[in-house]
């Protein structure tokens, strides 16, 4: 049989071969496990935990941060420069704590564009957004609809555009109790 068309055979247990697999370099054995693994996390935890006696990945120790989370005036922060389908060159700069993303923050050369005002804003509004979930996730700052709607409200660039009808809208969701607890 030639090199090219000898069997391959399958990237987990090595033993058979994966002509007749669906999925790419796995038997089909192998392939019902990936498929339990992807469909059944919860399972595959419990089942590591009971066979090596320890957890499958180590628990993150929640840290508890108040309302209002004061970031540091300084922080480390890494920039990336992309080219968008348009050709405009866009500028992302990720702020970093611990080597954690906390904020984001995109601009482009074409900020003066008044076509390209409506776009940033909607932008402003995604990395606004994006900020709040990044301390959310990595620094345990608490998600609150007020904090949304302050996000969204603070990226309007003029009136009418999507942030500020966003706001308009969403803002009718805000009930007496919602503020009180934020």
């Amino acid at each position: 049989m030639s090199a090219e068309h000898s069997p391959s055979l399958c990237t987990i247990c090595s033993n058979h071969e994966t002509q007749t697999s669906i999925s790419p370099g796995l038997c089909p054995s192998c392939e019902d496990l990936a498929r339990a693994v992807q469909e059944q996390p919860e399972v595959v935890k419990r089942l590591w935990l009971r066979h090596q006696n320890e957890p499958i990945l180590p628990e993150m120790a929640p840290q508890s941060i108040g309302n209002e989370v004061e970031l540091p005036d300084v922080l480390d922060g890494k920039r990336y420069r992309t080219i968008d389908r348009d050709r405009n060159k866009w500028y992302l700069s990720v702020s970093e704590v611990n080597g954690k993303p906390v904020e984001i923050f995109a601009s482009t050369a074409f900020d003066r564009d008044h076509e390209l005002q409506a776009r940033i804003a909607n932008l402003t509004t995604i990395t606004r957004l994006i900020s709040l979930l990044l301390r959310h996730i990595f620094l345990g700052e608490r998600l609150t609809f007020n904090k949304c709607l302050r996000q969204i409200q603070r990226s309007s660039r003029q009136k009418n555009d999507l942030p500020d009808m966003l706001y308009g809208v969403l803002s009718r969701y805000n009930t007496e109790n919602a503020e009180k607890t934020d």
